[in-house]
């Protein structure tokens, strides 16, 4: 008997200690959150064209449809979406319903907090600082984060989401540059402290940009090594919300334009949002 009591004791003490971890991540999670909400500025400028008249012609093209005339320069945004997120391969992606909330604050940082809905529950969140997944809602099954390699890899990810979901935040400025790769690819450089990160931006004729892609800091490889390797996105399903056009359908994966590329993560948003805006 006191054999049986000893261990639902331990099991006790380990089903609290991991119960007190979620809870200390989600105040984390939390935390940051309102970091980045509380970056965006209180007194926004206005768009004008005449602010990107010296960027390349695809650049002007893609702010011009990005961003109406007039509208308030907000480069912090937040995202609903549901969708899929594969817990697989390419030959086997075992593609899971998901649900998933994010903040954009480029240069700064993001945080992106999802749970899967069908199979065996995941759930967790990714940020510039952080990998943190579990299943169940407690049992880790990765814990990542704290070293150059993950900021770098980090970085990319939400330089790149910003060109998506977040254009006022890749307008030119200190620490931003436009260059132009073809007659409609523009290549925008993002540097913050240590970090760097080009992203090609590619848009039709109306400036909607169709395609994202970059040189990603990345061990999604078999042979889990972090090394640079080819990641993108299509986008699609462009509505206005408070003065921006931005896709609400977006596909994205790993060695985009290639033909291992492998799409893990199709979104469907649900709501956009600009912290600070009163609804």
């Amino acid at each position: 008997m006191n054999i049986f009591i000893a261990i639902l004791v331990v099991l006790a003490s380990g089903v609290l200690g991991l119960a007190l971890l979620r809870l200390l991540d989600h105040r984390t999670d939390r935390a940051e959150w309102r970091r980045l909400a509380a970056l965006q500025p209180a007194m926004p400028e206005r768009f004008n064209p005449e602010m990107i008249s010296g960027l390349p012609e695809p650049a002007q093209r893609y702010f011009c449809y990005t961003i109406c005339p007039g509208t308030a320069l907000r480069p912090v945004t937040e995202i609903d979406m549901t969708g899929q997120f594969s817990l697989g391969t390419k030959s086997d992606p075992d593609y899971q319903p998901m649900e998933a909330r994010q903040i954009l604050a480029a240069p700064e940082g993001f945080v992106w907090a999802m749970h899967t809905r069908g199979g065996m529950p995941v759930s967790g969140s990714d940020s510039g600082s952080w990998t943190r997944f579990r299943i169940f809602g407690l049992i880790p099954v990765g814990r990542l984060g704290g070293d150059p390699d993950h900021s770098r890899s980090a970085f990319g990810r939400y330089v790149a989401e910003s060109a998506i979901w977040a254009p006022a935040a890749l307008m030119p400025g200190p620490g931003v540059k436009w260059s132009a790769v073809d007659e409609d690819t523009a290549r925008v450089m993002i540097s913050h402290g240590a970090l760097e990160q080009a992203v090609d931006v590619t848009v039709d004729q109306e400036g909607r940009p169709v395609e994202v892609s970059f040189q990603r800091w990345s061990n999604a490889n078999p042979d889990k090594v972090y090394r640079l390797q080819p990641f993108g996105a299509f986008m699609s399903d462009f509505r206005v919300v408070g003065g921006y056009r931005l896709p609400f359908r977006v596909e994205a994966g790993n060695m985009f334009g290639t033909d291992a590329y492998f799409p893990f993560f199709l979104a469907d948003v649900t709501d956009i949002r600009f912290p600070g805006v009163q609804p």
